[in-house]
Parts: structure tokens; sequence; C-alpha cells
């Protein structure tokens, strides 16, 4: 399987990409990416920032040094060799800094909105394992026990005759404020986002241990996937792998009832 065995490496405001898993924008982009063993991603909005080669590090932007967050970035970048040498065993939990800064810019406060729903932060891991792709074709990540799990299940599923396919995995902080930014600039209110998707930095899919489920022809992230054979051999099995459906009806965090999100407990 392509990409397998790759490591997503994860800083506050930039991930650290092994190469040949990113789509090139430009002709520009497309020669750096060939030959990257690593690409520095911006958090934020997706933009590519360096392209690790083997002669060294090309910047892909203006003044890259004065990008929020390049010297932890680095910094993980020379620590990849000793990432490989420790293996998948030790990860590490990012800070929650910045997080209240996001909530107000909603018009939240962390207080507030933890008393109301019951749910907390959730820190990023700075190592995610790649888990094969989505049903969109994105490279998918999880934490690494979560994505072992997930293996199996799917495999579980197949032998009984169902497929599953992931809708979604790991989303940074960034990627859950911008959720709600895309929503907010629809016309929803942000107590109506809510009933659907938590608040940025209490997302399950934070941490990497949460995954959206389907089945080829049902559409994602819907109600309707309760009706289907996979989500009964979810109801059904999923535990002994476990993963565990996070938010079913009449839940005491005030999100809807979504038949398609399971978490991974480990063991």
């Amino acid at each position: 399987m392509r990409g397998h065995g790759h490591l997503l490496i994860n800083t506050p405001e930039i991930e650290l990409w092994p190469g040949g898993l990113l789509r090139a924008r430009s002709n520009h982009d497309a020669r750096a990416l060939s030959r990257a063993r690593h690409v520095l991603r911006r958090k934020r909005d997706g933009r590519f920032l360096a392209a690790d080669l083997p002669e060294g590090l090309l910047p892909l932007v203006h003044r890259l040094i004065h990008e929020d967050g390049i010297g932890q970035a680095l910094d993980a970048l020379d620590a990849i060799v000793e990432y490989r040498r420790e293996g998948l065993l030790r990860i590490h939990e990012l800070p929650l800094d910045r997080i209240e800064e996001r909530l107000s810019a909603l018009g939240l406060d962390c207080v507030g909105y933890e008393a109301r729903t019951g749910l907390g932060l959730i820190a990023e891991p700075d190592r995610l394992a790649y888990a094969g792709v989505d049903r969109f074709r994105r490279p998918l990540w999880l934490h690494p026990g979560a994505a072992r799990a997930w293996s199996h299940l799917r495999q579980a599923a197949v032998h009984d005759g169902i497929v599953l396919d992931a809708i979604s995995g790991y989303r940074s902080h960034h990627y859950q404020l911008g959720i709600f930014e895309r929503k907010l600039a629809r016309g929803l209110g942000v107590d109506e986002i809510l009933t659907v998707n938590a608040a940025p930095g209490y997302s399950e899919h934070h941490s990497g241990l949460a995954l959206d489920i389907g089945t080829p022809g049902e559409p994602p992230a819907e109600e309707s996937f309760e009706h289907t054979p996979a989500f009964a051999w979810l109801r059904d099995n999923a535990g002994g792998y476990g993963y565990v459906m996070s938010y079913p009806r009449d839940n005491p965090h005030g999100i809807v009832y979504e038949p398609w999100h399971w978490r991974y407990h480990a063991k």
C-alpha cells in the first residue's frame, strides 16, 4: 500500500507530510513534491511552505523563516530520524495554547462551553499513522492504535461480506475552526453549528482516535446510515476492536445522533 508506514509529524502550526502523499498545486510545487522526502504544510490553510529535498530545504513561500511555528517545525524535521528509531511507541500531546483565542472568535468561552456540554479539551498528538485513504481518496491519518484497529475492523467486515469506508479521521484544531468559518459564511449560526460539530478544541477527531465510517452507496455522515447492514455489523462487532459509537440518541453533550461517528478506546 502506498504510504505504508508513513508518519504525519504534527506541530502546533505546521504539519510535516511524508513525500508522495500530497497533490501539487502548480508546476513549481510538482517538481519540488516529486523529489521531497517531507513537505511542510501550513495547518491554517493547507499552503505548502517548504520541501525537504535530498540536497536541503527548498522554501516554497517568501520569507519562510517568518512563518508562525517554523522553528518548531524545523526542529521536528531534524528529529524525524530519532522518531524512526523510537518507533510509534511514544506519542506526545501538543500544547493547547491559543484555543481560547479560537473560541473567542466564535463568541464562546471554555468554561461556559464545557459546563453546558460536558466536553473537555482534546489535544492533538505529535505523530499520526497513515491508515490508507478515505472515501474521497485523501490520506487518512489516525493515532497508531486506532489505525491498527481500523485495519483489523475493515478486514473482519469484508470477511462477513460488509464493506466499510472511512469518511474522516484526524482533524486539527485549525481544520475544525475552518468548518465553523465556512458554515458561518453560509449563514448558519454558531448555536446551530454546535449541534452538529463540536467547538474547535473539543472534537474527538483532534485526538486521531475518532473515525467517521460509511459504506459505499450511502451518503456520508447521514442518519440514514443507521439502516444499513454496515451499521448493524458495527453495532454488533466494533466493540471487539475497541471502537465505540460516541454520540447515540439523546446523548448528554447536545450533539445530534451520529451513527457514523466511532471512537477507538485502547484495551
